[in-house]
C-alpha cells in the first residue's frame, strides 16, 4: 500500500508543478522548447535534488515514466487550451506550486522515514522534494526563489516532516487530507501575507561628542 502512496503522490505533485513551471514560462514568455523545458524542471527537480542527497542512483530519475507522461500531456493540455487557466491564471500559479510543495513534502519525508534516517533527514528530503523543483523554476524563470523570501513557504514542508516522523499522520487518509491541509494553509498564509521574521539594517548617524 506504501507503493501506491508513493505513485500517487507522485503524480499528484509531478502534474501540480509541470503545470506550475509552464505557467510562470508562459507569464515569462518562452517559446514552445522554454514551457517543456521548465515544466519538467520544475516537475522533477526536487526529487533529483532529493536522490542525490541520499546517494540515490540516476537510474532512478529515469524509471518514472508514468509520472513523464503525466506531465508531458499536462503541459501540452496548457499549451494547447491556455483559455483553461487564462482568467484566474495568477491563481492557478499558485495553487498548482501549493499542491506541488504538499504532496511531494510528504512524499520525502515517508521515502526519508522507509529508509530509517533521523529527524534531520526527514525535515531536508521533506524540504527538498516539496521546495527543490520551485527553486530551478525560480532561478531559471529569473525570479528570487520563492522559498527565500514568501510567507512560511517551507515551513509547511517541515511541518509535513514533523507529522510524518512522529507518527501523528500515517495513514493512507491522513496522506492524502495532509495534501489537503498543507495546500490550504499554504494558500492561506499567502492570502493573509504571513511571513518569518526579517532582518532589516538601520543604519546609525554618527554623532560628533
Amino acid at each position: 500500500m506504501e507503493s501506491t502512496i508513493w505513485e500517487i503522490l507522485s503524480i499528484i505533485g509531478t502534474i501540480a508543478f509541470a503545470v506550475s513551471g509552464a505557467l510562470v514560462a508562459i507569464e515569462e514568455d518562452f517559446d514552445v522548447l522554454g514551457i517543456f523545458t521548465l515544466g519538467f524542471l520544475t516537475a522533477f527537480g526536487g526529487g533529483t535534488i532529493r536522490n542525490l542527497l541520499i546517494g540515490l542512483p540516476m537510474t532512478a530519475l529515469w524509471s518514472q515514466q508514468l509520472e513523464f507522461y503525466t506531465a508531458l500531456v499536462a503541459i501540452l493540455l496548457l499549451i494547447i487550451f491556455p483559455q483553461l487557466v487564462f482568467r484566474h491564471w495568477k491563481k492557478a500559479e499558485l495553487w498548482t506550486d501549493a499542491l506541488g510543495l504538499a504532496a511531494f513534502s510528504i512524499q520525502g519525508a515517508l521515502h526519508a522515514q522507509n529508509l530509517h534516517q533521523p529527524l534531520s533527514a526527514v525535515i531536508v528530503a521533506a524540504v527538498l522534494t516539496g521546495a527543490g523543483g520551485g527553486v530551478v523554476r525560480d532561478v531559471l524563470a529569473g525570479r528570487k526563489p520563492i522559498i527565500l523570501r514568501s510567507e512560511i513557504y517551507a515551513g509547511w514542508a517541515i511541518l509535513a516532516a514533523l507529522l510524518i516522523y512522529f507518527h501523528i499522520v500515517t495513514s493512507d487518509l491522513g496522506y492524502f487530507g495532509l495534501v489537503i491541509a498543507l495546500t490550504v494553509l499554504r494558500m492561506y498564509g499567502y492570502w493573509k501575507n504571513w511571513h518569518l521574521p526579517k532582518v532589516t539594517w538601520v543604519e546609525r548617524e554618527d554623532k560628533d561628542d
